[in-house]
């Protein structure tokens, strides 16, 4: 079995969002809702994450740039936005999702996801991982 195809399965049933795999094994799995289950594993992971499968519920800009940073190779999104499959594709990283969105929103769906426009004009991957875990330390610790 093709590791996102493992990732992709272990998402669906489970009661996990986030779900990475690499040569066949779980190497990271949360129900940790929204970005910081992503910006954990890929601190936690560290260099294992290079070459991974990502299956996630929702992939905007900032989960699709945090994959950028991790060296992902391969991601599955229940839910994807436009901006999310942009920068999937501008960084060679190929991709599987459900459901296409224009943009991903946040909670009461009356804006956009603010970590979405956090990382909104990065210049790169590493600039909005760095931008997303300082808003995260700030806003969690």
């Amino acid at each position: 079995m093709r590791d996102l195809d493992k990732a992709k399965n272990t998402l669906k049933t489970s009661n996990l969002s986030l779900v990475i795999v690499k040569n066949g094994h779980i190497i990271y799995e949360t129900n940790t809702p929204g970005i910081r289950g992503l910006l954990t594993a890929v601190d936690e992971a560290g260099r294992d994450i290079v070459g991974s499968a990502v299956a996630d519920k929702i992939v905007g800009e900032a989960a699709a740039q945090v994959c950028a940073y991790g060296h992902v190779r391969e991601v599955y999104a229940v839910t994807m936005s436009q901006c999310g499959k942009d920068v999937l594709d501008e960084n060679g990283i190929r991709y599987e999702y459900e459901d296409l969105v224009p943009h991903i929103l946040n909670m009461k769906k009356t804006d956009l996801c603010p970590f979405e426009k956090l990382v909104a004009g990065s210049s790169s991957p590493k600039e909005a991982f760095e931008r997303l875990k300082k808003a995260t330390t700030v806003t969690s610790g």
